[in-house]
Parts: C-alpha cells; structure tokens; sequence
C-alpha cells in the first residue's frame, strides 16, 4: 500500500498552543497583562515550546500546584517529560524570585500585630517542609530590622540555647525580638516544649533589656498561625 504524500492531521493530534489564537495564547497574555493570567498560562510562558501549556498542566498536576512545585527539587522537575534540567532551573529561578519579591515588598515594615508578623513569613514558612525557627530583630519604633534563621531540621524546643536566640538581637542592637517557627504538621497548636521555651526567653530578655515581644507558631492555610503572646501562653 502506498504511503500518502500528505497526512492531514486531527486537531485533537496538535499542541493546544497551534489551536488558540495569538491573543489567548500565554507569552502574549503575560505580555499584557501578566496578573491577569492563571498559574498554567504563567508556567507555560517560562516553559515555552510547542507543547508548553500540556507541560505547564502536567506539572502542576503532577506537583499537585504550585506549593508542590516549590518545594520539589529541580532534579525532579527536569525529570518532567519536555521539562529537561535547564527549564527545570528557569521554573525555579523564576519561583524563588516571586519569593523574593513577597520579602522585599515593604522596606523596613512596623510591626503593629501578630498579624503583621505573620504576614512577613507566613507565605514562605508556611511551605517549609522541615521546622525551622527564626528570630525578627526589631528596632526601638518595631520596626523590622533583620529575619535570622536559628534552627532547622528535626527541631527539639528543649535543645534550643538561649543565648543563641540573643546573639544577634546584641549584635545588631535589636530593641526587641519575636521568635517565630513553624510546624510541617500543618497544626499551630503551641506544644508544652513551645511554651517553656517561650518563657524562657521571655525572663531572660527582661534581664537582657531585649524584650521579647511575641512568639508566632506557622501552620499551614493562609490563616494557620497561633501568637503565644495573645494566648497567654509563656507570658507572665
């Protein structure tokens, strides 16, 4: 049997891309307006290629969203068929740089609340898969002075030294400090060990004459968080 010269193709055989039209596809949509696009039309965008949206609607099923495709590891992502190890790096430049951007949206921000608080860390700490604990630095107006990282990994309250929450509150002058961890778990219930830790610090800042102003507890959703100071829970 003679092979055609010409095979006419099905349109359920081409890229999605072929079958939209240059205004709805995503370069040209994020060129517009690039807030106005959904996550797939924005990964599509940094995946490019002829196959870019099935790639970009592949990962994040595959990751199950966003969350899943910043924590995922690049060798990982460049595992994704029509992914390779070079976009996998874009993807996760491109990640850590809207990170970034959520940091340094305010400069040297006050701190009126619990709820202030949270939304400096909130977005990020809320997707750390191991336990961390950070220390915010404040100056004598509340306001934000430095985040330092202390601790992370498996993570016992117990074992937490005080004079190293302490040091960088000396070092940079802080006028006050707020601890703040999180718990992959994804419950910010306070354990007994948080409590005691929080106490801790408390006393010592009084005879330190760094007060210790809060201690934040990350979960999960966008409103998981618990602030001991509000509680009562370490604070005499």
């Amino acid at each position: 049997m003679d092979t055609p010269l010409f095979q006419i193709q099905s349109p359920y055989d081409l890229p999605k891309l072929r079958l939209l039209p240059l205004r709805e596809q995503p370069a040209y949509r994020v060129a517009q307006n690039a807030d106005a696009c959904n996550l797939a039309e924005l990964l599509a965008a940094i995946v490019g290629g002829q196959n870019q949206i099935e790639i970009a609607e592949d990962l994040l099923k595959r990751f199950g969203g966003l969350r899943g495709l910043y924590q995922a590891h690049v060798a990982e992502i460049g595992s994704v068929k029509g992914i390779g190890q070079q976009t996998a790096v874009r993807l996760k430049a491109a990640l850590a740089l809207g990170k970034k951007l959520n940091q340094d949206s305010q400069e040297r921000p006050q701190i009126h609340s619990p709820a202030d608080c949270a939304a400096l860390v909130q977005y990020e700490m809320s997707l750390l898969e191991q336990e961390y604990l950070k220390v915010m630095l404040l100056d004598t107006r509340n306001r934000l002075i430095e985040i330092v990282e202390l601790y992370h990994g498996s993570l016992n309250m117990t074992q937490v030294r005080v004079g190293e929450v302490f040091k960088p509150a000396v070092q940079r002058m802080a006028h006050g400090i707020i601890l703040v961890h999180n718990h992959p778990s994804g419950d910010p219930s306070p354990s007994p060990d948080d409590i005691a830790l929080t106490r801790a610090i408390a006393q010592a800042g009084k005879l330190m004459d760094i007060e210790l102003l809060d201690h934040l507890i990350i979960g999960r959703t966008s409103t998981g968080y618990v602030s001991l100071k509000e509680k009562g829970l370490g604070f005499s």
